[in-house]
Formats: structure tokens, C-alpha cells, sequence
């Protein structure tokens, strides 16, 4: 299956203005709107806001704040300063912090070195994304029906996704069969994101509510379950999007494979285990509110932790560009550290 659509990417560096563009996520599926920023403070609201969102995403995002930071005059310790509130927008998502840790280190550089470093991040996130694309292929059977949760496509990489990456190769070799996308409630990435770039791209998809995929795999609708992350432990644990776990019980209960695909960079090797990795609390109003309208009595508490921890004995296998981890899972990171 080819498009012949040029490539997705939602982060994009303007150099005639020396700007960050990028798709608003906030706005999708009904307005497809770039935004223009020129700072990191620009930059850090709208990693917050969620107008960008997906840890390599926001990653790219942060290297060409620092960046256009660098080239507007900004010396290293503003850059510092400017490196650190980037790190706190969103604190579980590792790719974060790694891109901004790789930026730091040339921040006595010239700026167009600065800028060079951006570059080489966003564009070695879309190749890992290709490669994990190809090795996770190889791992689904053909007529594939496929589960994704929340959005790991390529709105939340530099291009072409993580799990959604797998998904595309595998209907390029012809072995997909549809693809069921959650909702992802309280912010809808897999109704809004998801589905939208997969119809874009002419894949099929259907969508589900969260609470949906259970009776579907009974009635064995569903081969596999293909998700992303925002952070991997050295032991194999992995965050991701809030309702992760809940799947991967599930699967493991109905004996479907549950795969995580993500960038090396997702993986912490100095976080040890899942219950290590903090977990984002967002505003309750995220999950009492929809689309401006309250659906929840007033004056009713909500909670919204934005990733849950799925235990690495509920992996199947974790798919990155430098090769596919099965159990144990933590030797296997550990191989692949070597590399």
C-alpha cells in the first residue's frame, strides 16, 4: 500500500523566520493549523497545551526552541535556564530530556551547530521510525487486525511513527487487515489523531471506545495489540498513555501478543523498574470537560493521571531500531545498550 502523499511530519524548523512550526494537534481532526513560535517559552506552552504532543515529537520540538534560542542570541546560561523549563513541560516522556541533554552539550557551540544537532534529531527520529516499522512488520501475521491506543503515529514522531510506524509497513507488505484505534479519552488522541492520519494515509480504521476492546478480542477480532511509549525502564516496564495496561492484561488474558514499539531513545536504562518513572497528573477539568462542554455534575472530582506502567511480564516483545527485546526483557535492553 502506497499513498503517494508526501510525508507526515508535525514539526517542522522555518529558516527563512527562524521559527518552530508546528501542527496543532489541539485543532485536529476539523482545522489543520501550523503555529509559528519563536521561543522556548512559546514553545514550552505549547508542549503543555498539548499542540504538540508524542515524546520523540516533543523532543524535536525542544531541539529547535534551543535552537532558534541560540541563533535570536541566547548564550549558555539562558540556554540553561530555557533547557530546564523544557524539561519540566512534560515529565515522564524521556525523549524530552534526552533531546534536551544532547542539546545542552553544545550550547558553547556556535548556534549554527546548535541548529545542526535539531536537524540530525528530528531526522534520526523518522529513520528509527522506519526501522521500527520493518522489524515489528515482520512480527505480525498476515490479514493483521490491529489495536493501537492513543496516538503513536507520526504526529508524535518526526515522521512516519512508532507504533503506527509498524502499521504502515505492515499494509505496504500487504499483511494488514484493519486497524481499531481507542478513543483515548479524556483528550481523544486515538478518535481525533489516529484515526485521522490513518484515513489520510487511506488505512483502514475503525474506532472504539476504551472500554470496548475486551469483547472484541473474546470474539477474536483482534490479532495484536501495537502500542508506543514515553518512557521504558531498564527492566523492560513501560509507560505509556494512560489505559496501556488495562490492554495489556487483556491481552495477556485472551493470549494475543502485545507489542511496544519506540525509538532507543525512549528507553532509560538509569530508571529501574516502572514504578520509578513519574507520572504527569493533568487538570481535572481535562477529564470533566469535552470539547468546551462539562459532561460531569458540578462540583464532581476527576482525576487524570496521563500514563499508566505496563509490568514487562505483559510484553510480548518491545520493537526499537536497533532490534526486537522478548523476556527477559531487561537483558535484552542491555544487549542492545551495547550496540
Amino acid at each position: 500500500m502506497t499513498t503517494g502523499r508526501e510525508p507526515l511530519r508535525p514539526v517542522l524548523y522555518d529558516d527563512a523566520a527562524d521559527r518552530v512550526r508546528l501542527l496543532d494537534q489541539r485543532r485536529l481532526p476539523d482545522e489543520e493549523r501550523w503555529l509559528a513560535l519563536e521561543t522556548v517559552d512559546e514553545v514550552v506552552d505549547a508542549i503543555k497545551t498539548l499542540a504538540v504532543r508524542g515524546a520523540p515529537a516533543i523532543g524535536v520540538a525542544a531541539g529547535y526552541a534551543l535552537a532558534c534560542a541560540a541563533r535570536r542570541g541566547a548564550g549558555p546560561r539562558e540556554l540553561a535556564a530555557a533547557a530546564e523549563r523544557l524539561t519540566g513541560a512534560r515529565p515522564t516522556a524521556v525523549n524530552l530530556a534526552w533531546a534536551v541533554r544532547r542539546m545542552s552539550a553544545r550550547f558553547a557551540d556556535e548556534p549554527a551547530a546548535l541548529l545542526r544537532e535539531a536537524h540530525a534529531i528530528r531526522d534520526e527520529d523518522e529513520a528509527a521510525c522506519r526501522r521500527i516499522g520493518a522489524l515489528g512488520a515482520e512480527l505480525l501475521p498476515r490479514e493483521a487486525q490491529i489495536l493501537t491506543h492513543c496516538n503513536a503515529g507520526a504526529l508524535a514522531t518526526a515522521g512516519y511513527g512508532t507504533a503506527l510506524g509498524v502499521v504502515r509497513s505492515a499494509f505496504e507488505q500487504g499483511k494488514g487487515r484493519m486497524v481499531f484505534a481507542d478513543e483515548t479519552r479524556p483528550f481523544l488522541q486515538g478518535a481525533r489523531l489516529t484515526a485521522w492520519e490513518l484515513h489520510r494515509d487511506g488505512i483502514p480504521v475503525t474506532v472504539l471506545t476504551d472500554g470496548m476492546a475486551g469483547w472484541l478480542m473474546q470474539r477474536g477480532e483482534i490479532g495484536c495489540v501495537v502500542v508506543g511509549a514515553d518512557r521504558i525502564a531498564a527492566t523492560g516496564d513501560v509507560a505509556n498513555k494512560i489505559g496501556t495496561y488495562a490492554l495489556a492484561v487483556l491481552a495477556a488474558h485472551h493470549r494475543i501478543p502485545f507489542y511496544v514499539a519506540a525509538p532507543w531513545s525512549t528507553v532509560d536504562l538509569a530508571t529501574a523498574t516502572g514504578g520509578d518513572i513519574p507520572i504527569e497528573e493533568r487538570a481535572s477539568d481535562e477529564v470533566v470537560m469535552l470539547a468546551g462542554q462539562r459532561i460531569a455534575p458540578a462540583g464532581v472530582k476527576a482525576r487524570y493521571p496521563a500514563f499508566d506502567v505496563t509490568p514487562a511480564a505483559l510484553v510480548t516483545a518491545i520493537v526499537t531500531e536497533r532490534g526486537v527485546v522478548r523476556a527477559p526483557h531487561a537483558e535484552g535492553l542491555r544487549a542492545l545498550a551495547r550496540l
